[in-house]
């Protein structure tokens, strides 16, 4: 109970996230975020981000940036892989439960909508969109999608985001003297980033909808 306690007051702060839970507990919340349906309210990206910059400071925290890298794409193909067979399982019947604290119906007709516009790539994209990522599996498998061709993309969406993410975060710390100590603006510039697809696409779409007036109206 107290590590529990723990772990939900260390939430706030990434930076104490990171270092007091290592590669176990890197490993466990990128898993729960990616494939467990409780898991949209963990923060990913900036995770993955001070993980990598914490990395890179060797004489300071004993992790390892490739093994961080290996262990975590492992853990999100597989989380996303539970992700889907819960929607195979469950199918329309997550779409009818009521909304409780653990589960929000809007994140998962969110994540829906998002998949019926994009098709096949959104498994890659929903990679860097927080909240998204945790419920388009879950919509894949109810859709039926091929898992062969499921797989496929979920390698290469994990691949590129855990990676990514994580050298973001090496990099910055290997080069840029003091990055540590902003380390807030860092995390900050990342969301922005993981929410930038959404809200291109958001655009996109309003844009569609004033042209379909538009012609509508002449």
């Amino acid at each position: 109970m107290h590590s529990i306690l723990d772990f939900i007051h260390r939430l706030g702060d990434v930076r104490a996230l990171v270092a007091w839970g290592g590669y176990v507990g890197l490993t466990i919340i990128i898993f729960a975020e990616t494939g467990l349906l409780v898991g949209f309210f963990l923060p990913g990206d900036s995770l993955l981000v001070t993980a990598g910059l914490l990395a890179s400071q060797t004489q300071l925290f004993d992790l390892n940036v490739y093994v961080l890298g290996a262990l975590l794409s492992v853990a999100s193909i597989l989380g996303n892989s539970v992700g889907y067979y819960i929607g195979k399982v469950t199918g329309p019947r997550l779409f009818s439960r009521e909304n409780s604290f653990l589960f929000n119906r809007k994140h998962l007709e969110r994540a829906h909508a998002f998949y019926e516009r994009h098709g096949g790539k959104t498994i890659v994209l929903a990679r860097f969109m927080p909240i998204v990522r945790t419920f388009v599996p879950v919509v894949a498998g109810m859709g039926q999608m091929q898992y062969r061709r499921y797989t496929l993309y979920n390698i290469i969406g994990g691949l590129a985001w855990i990676w990514s993410m994580l050298f973001v975060g090496y990099f910055l710390g290997r080069y840029i003297p003091g990055i540590g100590d902003h380390i807030e603006l860092v995390i900050l510039a990342v969301i922005f980033l993981s929410f930038l697809p959404g809200i291109i696409a958001w655009l996109r779409s309003r844009g569609r909808s004033a042209g379909r007036r538009a012609v509508s109206d002449i």
